[in-house]
């Protein structure tokens, strides 16, 4: 019959907990990464997004993070979203073109 050694057992769940981010990562981590992906896409919507309304995937992918802009053309009568995504290891964000709303639905609180 197996028997398990302590110290084995021991390092294996050390790095069970180590390999898995969404364990290691605290919740103020979380909110961080949200509001630096928020604040870099709503500048990157400065002078196309008037007030925009920014909507961040909180986890995003593996590598990236991913948000949503709505809002008002500026110098235009048209709503259009714009996709933003955030580079998790460089920390730089790059936003697409503008979709018109009747291509991109988000409800609005």
């Amino acid at each position: 019959m197996f028997r398990s050694h302590p110290l084995l057992v021991a390092t294996a769940l050390a790095l069970l907990t180590l390999s898995s981010p969404a364990i290691a990562s605290s919740g103020d981590a979380w909110d961080a990464f949200t509001k630096d992906v928020a604040a870099k896409c709503t500048a990157l919507a400065a002078g196309r997004i008037e007030q925009p309304k920014v909507i961040v995937d909180a986890l995003g992918t593996e590598s990236y993070g991913v948000a949503i802009l709505n809002g008002k053309a500026v110098g235009a009568d048209a709503v259009v979203s714009s996709i933003c995504v955030y580079d998790k290891k460089s920390e730089a964000a790059e936003i697409g073109g503008e979709l018109p709303a009747d291509q991109v639905v988000i409800s609005m609180p």
